[in-house]
């Protein structure tokens, strides 16, 4: 066995957007509510990460060997058959995603979107879209938790700290021809700054009197909270 790249920059750059974005944006959800001052910041953060979920998906597509969804097509057989080789202790090694990471993946980033569509609606003032905001919220935390799991157990049952991949990019590999060319530095900060021209534009472009932002660049409003009827 030996340390091989498998994740490039723009991978782990998602995971992490995605990771600390939503811990925020939920907790000030469930800890705040939808009439705290807090609350604006719940839902730019929901519009960020809607963003960076269609990037990841654009990279899904045209990134390296791992970030590929090709590589995290994985048959229900296939994933049944792995959940039994993790409890047993047998399950077998991936360079890349596993088939359970590879599913909590599609899931992610479906959940996210319809997350972010549906704060987006709400703020619009389509009363059916509350449900199922929440619903998709909850969802998505039950499989980041579960993903957490995985990834924790996992870890402890070969020796090798997953977690850390996704900051270093290099993981455990059995053959020296499981490593990606490049880590895509140039990609990385492209979408770095893609993620941050968005998250900061919506930030600035805040106004608290009106309770909306504008996308930056198309300048088209966006009300951050549900409408008010009286």
């Amino acid at each position: 066995m030996s340390k091989a790249l498998v994740w490039d920059y723009p991978t782990r750059l998602f995971h992490w957007a995605l990771t600390v974005g939503f811990t925020i944006a939920f907790a000030i959800a469930v800890l705040a509510g939808h009439r705290s001052a807090w609350f604006p910041v719940h839902m730019i953060l929901g519009l960020a990460l809607g963003v960076v979920a269609v990037l990841r998906i654009i990279w899904g597509f045209v990134g390296t060997r791992y970030a590929r969804f090709g590589s995290l097509l994985f048959a229900p057989t296939a994933l049944a058959g792995y959940l039994r080789g993790a409890v047993t202790g047998q399950a077998p090694r991936f360079a890349g995603h596993n088939p359970g990471s590879a599913y909590a993946t599609f899931a992610i980033l479906a959940l996210t979107l319809i997350t972010a569509g549906t704060g987006l609606l709400m703020s619009r003032d389509v009363e059916a879209a509350e449900e199922l905001h929440e619903l998709a919220a909850y969802a998505l935390a039950a499989v980041a938790v579960v993903h957490i799991a995985g990834v924790a157990w996992h870890s402890w049952r070969h020796r090798e700290n997953l977690a850390a991949s996704m900051v270093t990019g290099a993981k455990e590999t059995e053959a020296a021809d499981e490593e990606i060319a490049s880590p895509r530095p140039v990609a990385g900060i492209v979408f770095a700054l893609i993620i941050a021209t968005a998250t900061v534009g919506l930030f600035r472009n805040y106004d608290q009197q009106r309770h909306e932002t504008k996308l930056p660049l198309l300048g088209t409003p966006i009300h951050l909270g549900e409408e008010e009827h009286h």
